[in-house]
């Protein structure tokens, strides 16, 4: 058994790129692998800035290529095209053999099996496999062709201990490569993984990004704890920090506690996402003047402290300014200064944006029963802080920072908590907005954008979506669900067309209210897959009800998925599907007209009596619930009238000789079917999941 290691060493890889090569290049010679028989035991991929590194171990130093059958031309191509498969094969006709498949007969000729040296095929694959790598963002440099996300500066190859060696654009590979990143005048040869690895391990570089994160997270906890703070947990930060370094360790550094007077979400911006360190918090979840650096070596003097605590000094003080400034700036006199600031073409500037959320939110409030001019008021002003320099400074601060300036500016707590959360939810995992007054901005933005956008056609492809409109409806999805408040959405989207026109703003898609539900409504099926609920459920809650009874669709497709395989919900679905199974069987028969009542004065039996009074009970109970409708009660009740209608199938024949008696039977089979499509479309649960 043989190990297969390459390294490819380059100029710093952006963190971003990192983990999708490592993953892209270890699946592409996994898929090559097994086209071509070359078996292996266990694969690996490792990356620090500079190095990408793929491992597989237990080949063997031979591979047995199967022979395969090779398809040619069409038997009524033209003689010319039958040669040229012939000589570009290198067979003789006598080797070929006809065969039909779908789209016709076609000569083919079947290769002979084959062994083959591993490290031959190795050098062929590789190349090849480079070739094909897509980088999200590739570069060229000097008079080179070649593509890479960062210059390329050796690849070292190694098989069964001995190089490989072959040719990619100006590089050949060898069994060397750099060992310091900063001098590359510096090369070392190695014969395996084990002496490359081990190398790099005296020289305190690691090389497993695995085992990084690992020694990170442990730095980062040691360091809490001896000082009694924490820090937030923040994955993408934290795998960000990873792939930046190679030799990490972590260090305590602090700021001008002056600096805790300002918004705390300046502080955690600045720190995360401007200098990629980790913020600390007290156990009362406040913010400290400490944070934690990942740095690439070890601070000896103490410089690398005292740099970055400059650096954060700098920013900080920036911010301060800016904050300062801005929070006197009078919100309602800048309101004018959004007609100077494009919204997007064909929608006007954030001016008019404001003015439709405006008069959205009132409709909003209306729904919700809250005051009309608070919602107004939020909506005319919320937008505003784009225009300060904070957040010119901070983009990712927007809505947020327009909160902290109203609260300067004496704003009633409802107007600034509707302003700091007008964007959320974020995300599928982001917190939605509770306050009425919050849910009304954050619906009348989201419904506004989606309306403007699919108005101009601007739509979401299935593979693209730049302006995040997926999110936006999950966001309108998510904030109706879990505040449990139901919107009529149709009017809704109607009305927000309808303020575009109003300003003037001719729409070219004559089919937005359409299309806009539609997409609403796979979004919604989206959501509820994302909470785990059958596909089956979701279709059969979402056929009869629409988007205004998001909540009921919801709330009975969740009930649903947790009892459908506990005794009541089996007892459901058994109870529908076996009358629903006769009632189809026997409407095969085109003579039968059913009508949409039954006659309970030409029952012959007690079962059809008992049937009628329950599903008569069933429906007056469906009848009179109102919004708040306990679906789990709904389950039961339906379940609980399995004995009745099981007692009527076994011991009354709906086949009866008498037509009139029969019809009247398959009836009241058909008022129970559709008793309980009061709750859901039950034809549509799969019974045998």
């Amino acid at each position: 058994m043989s190990e297969f290691f390459l390294e490819l060493f380059s100029e710093e890889i952006p963190s971003s790129l990192q983990k999708s090569l490592r993953e892209e290049l270890l699946n592409s010679f996994i898929k090559e692998f097994n086209e071509k028989s070359i078996s292996f035991k266990k694969s690996s991929s490792f990356s620090t800035p500079n190095r990408l590194v793929i491992l597989f171990e237990g080949l063997q130093k031979q591979t047995t290529l199967k022979s395969e059958e090779i398809k040619g031309p069409n038997v009524k191509a033209p003689e010319v095209a039958l040669e040229g498969f012939i000589r570009s094969n290198n067979i003789n006709k006598k080797d070929l053999f006809k065969q039909i498949i779908d789209k016709g007969e076609f000569y083919f000729f079947k290769t002979k099996s084959k062994k083959l040296n591993t490290q031959n095929l190795l050098e062929e694959l590789v190349p090849s496999i480079l070739h094909k790598i897509q980088w999200k963002k590739s570069m060229r440099w000097s008079d080179l062709n070649l593509n890479w996300g960062r210059p390329l500066k050796s690849i070292l190859a190694i098989f069964d201990k001995k190089n490989l060696t072959f040719n990619f654009h100006h590089l050949t590979s060898s069994n060397s490569t750099f060992i310091d990143k900063e001098f590359e005048e510096k090369k070392k040869i190695f014969v395996d993984f084990k002496d490359y690895n081990n190398f790099f391990k005296k020289l305190n570089i690691t090389i497993d990004h695995n085992l990084r994160k690992n020694l990170i997270e442990k730095k980062l906890n040691d360091i809490s704890s001896k000082k009694n703070i924490t820090i937030e947990n923040n994955p993408k930060l934290l795998d960000e920090v990873v792939n930046l370094t190679d030799q990490p360790n972590v260090i305590l550094c602090e700021f001008d506690r002056k600096f805790l007077n300002i918004p705390k979400e300046i502080l955690i911006i600045t720190m995360q996402y401007h200098q990629k360190y980790f913020p600390t918090f007290d156990k009362k979840g406040n913010i400290t003047n400490e944070f934690l650096v990942v740095t690439n070596k070890k601070d000896i003097n103490g410089l690398i402290k005292l740099g970055n605590e400059r650096v954060v000094e700098a920013r900080l003080n920036d911010a301060e300014f800016f904050w300062k400034k801005d929070k006197s700036q009078n919100l309602v006199k800048r309101v004018s200064m959004l007609k100077s600031m494009n919204y997007f073409k064909g929608l006007g500037t954030y001016f008019d944006k404001v003015q439709r959320m405006r008069k959205l939110g009132g409709m909003l409030s209306d729904e919700l029963l809250i005051s009309k001019d608070k919602v107004e008021l939020s909506a005319s002003i919320c937008k505003v802080d784009l225009v300060s320099e904070l957040v010119g400074e901070f983009p990712e601060l927007q809505g947020i920072m327009g909160g902290y300036f109203a609260e300067a500016q004496g704003f009633e707590k409802d107007v600034c908590k509707a302003i700091s959360e007008q964007y959320l939810p974020a995300g599928l995992n982001s917190k939605v907005p509770k306050k009425p007054y919050s849910v009304a901005l954050s619906l009348a933005d989201k419904i506004d954008t989606l309306v403007g956008f699919f108005g101009i056609n601007q739509k979401p492809t299935s593979s693209r979506d730049p302006f995040a409109q997926r999110r936006l409806a999950s966001g309108i999805i998510k904030t109706i669900i879990e505040n449990k408040k139901d919107f009529k959405i149709r009017d809704l989207i109607s009305y927000s067309a309808g303020l575009y026109l109003d300003q003037g703003f001719e729409f070219e898609n004559k089919s937005l209210q359409t299309e806009l539900l539609n997409f609403l409504m796979e979004r919604l099926k989206f959501y509820m897959k994302e909470e785990k609920i059958r596909t089956d459920i979701i279709q059969a809650s979402t056929s009869f009800l629409n988007l205004d009874q998001s909540v009921i669709v919801f709330g009975k497709a969740k009930s649903l998925n947790k009892f459908i395989n506990k005794p009541n919900g089996k007892d459901v679905v058994s109870s529908f599907k076996r009358a629903s199974s006769i009632l189809e069987s026997e409407l095969k028969d085109k003579n039968i007209e059913l009508s949409n009542t039954t006659d309970p004065g030409i029952f012959k039996t007690e079962f059809e009596k008992n049937l009628y009074k329950k599903i008569n009970q069933l429906r007056k109970y469906f009848q009179n619930i109102n919004k708040d409708e306990d679906f789990e009660e709904s389950i039961n009740n339906l379940a609980e009238s399995k004995k009745v209608i099981f007692d009527f199938f076994d011991n009354v024949i709906v086949n009866e000789d008498d037509i009139t008696i029969k019809k009247n039977r398959l009836e009241l089979i058909q008022m129970l079917c559709k008793t309980f499509d009061y709750y859901v479309n039950f034809s549509l649960i799969d019974s045998h999941q």
